[in-house]
């Protein structure tokens, strides 16, 4: 189950920019899996709320997503969605977006200085 590898990840790269932006608390995290990442984002976000829950910067956060279409590109020239066959030529296109798991942007709560 590589859900697990990606949630832990998640939390981590969460949690490092948290700290070093000096939160208190971390609200929210916000990631976009690639549709052709292989990824169920639920169980992901399932997973990151177990990772959490007894972490007490990151314990009340919510993990929400978005999932991003594929982008492919052919050497003829063609850019589209289409992942196996270019529509123009017939040949294998590049997978140039899709497969990323990122995230996009966090909220957090800091002390005022």
């Amino acid at each position: 189950m590589h859900e697990f590898g990606i949630a832990y990840d998640i939390y981590a790269t969460a949690r490092k920019a948290a700290l070093e932006r000096k939160a208190r608390e971390v609200r929210s995290v916000h990631v976009e899996f690639g549709e052709m990442a292989m990824v169920n984002p639920e169980q992901v976000a399932f997973l990151y709320g177990t990772l959490v829950e007894d972490d007490p910067l990151m314990k009340d956060s919510t993990l929400t997503w978005s999932v991003v279409a594929p982008l492919t590109r052919c050497s003829c020239g063609y850019e589209g969605s289409e992942r196996f066959v270019c529509p123009r030529c017939g040949k294998l296109p590049e997978l140039v977006r899709g497969r990323e798991v990122t995230v996009t942007h966090m909220e957090i709560e800091v002390d005022d200085e």
